[in-house]
């Protein structure tokens, strides 16, 4: 028997540390929380972000009560072109932003990993936690042994 193991390193930062940049993806995945639509839930996900040309857009996690019609924030803001960096937030039932990260759920670290292969270049992750901010290099350390097509061929 043989034993694989994988690490990853997540760089851990409060919210002061990041850069300007960082800052203003951040503010606008936290801002975004605001246009979600989470009747059911009641857990509100906003998400930002950059473009290669430099742009921010955002997305917002969006439910239907005929589960599981909605969509995550992260989904609704990964198809415009190719994302450089992409930050997530997340505010609960009392509208308060959560103290730890919270991680895309496995629908979206696919579409994540597809948009990352499709433009051929790395997206940074950026989760927003009131205690700190996970940075990942790629989405390959929120997916490791992902499935892409190449595992089709």
């Amino acid at each position: 028997m043989k034993e694989l193991n994988i690490e990853i390193a997540v760089k851990i930062y409060d919210y002061e540390e990041l850069d300007a940049a960082d800052r203003e993806l951040m503010d606008a995945a936290r801002e975004a929380t605001n246009r979600s639509y989470a009747p059911y839930s009641h857990f509100s996900v906003g998400a930002a972000a950059r473009l290669a040309n430099g742009i921010v857009v955002t997305g917002t996690n969006q439910e239907n009560a005929a589960y599981p019609s909605g969509l995550c924030a992260e989904r609704t803001t990964l198809f415009y072109q190719a994302v450089t960096t992409l930050a997530i937030a997340a505010r609960n039932e009392h509208d308060e932003f959560l103290e730890s990260p919270i991680p895309p759920c496995g629908a979206c670290r696919q579409v994540m990993l597809e948009t990352e292969k499709r433009f051929k270049q790395p997206m940074r992750v950026l989760l927003y936690g009131k205690k700190g901010i996970y940075e990942l290099k790629n989405v390959g350390e929120l997916l490791p042994l992902s499935f892409d097509a190449s595992a089709m061929k």
